[in-house]
């Protein structure tokens, strides 16, 4: 039988930088407060990444080498607004590391 679940959109953003590691670790830091003030979005560092956990929200920020990954799961009510936090993550991933 068919689930009763409705998948959860999957969002997978790959942004290269030229900074340091230690510019980009900061940088990521401060985009994860923006994140808490602005949705109540919690991180916490895990090594090279940061957990993101919210409502509607689970994923990661993880420094690689010369770029910042995103990924992250949107629940049911942002699923519906996937377009809209794909474009804010990319703005200000170019605001930030560009």
């Amino acid at each position: 039988p068919p689930s009763s679940r409705s998948p959860m959109a999957r969002i997978d953003i790959q942004h290269p930088h030229s900074r340091s590691a230690e510019e980009a670790r900061s940088i990521v830091e401060g985009i994860a407060a923006q994140l808490r003030e602005r949705f109540g979005v919690t991180g916490a560092w895990e090594g090279d990444a940061v957990r993101l956990s919210g409502p509607g929200l689970t994923g990661q920020v993880q420094l690689l080498p010369h770029q910042v990954r995103v990924t992250a799961e949107l629940g049911f009510l942002l699923s519906a607004l996937r377009g809209q936090v794909e474009a804010e993550i990319r703005r200000v991933l170019g605001e930030r590391l560009d």
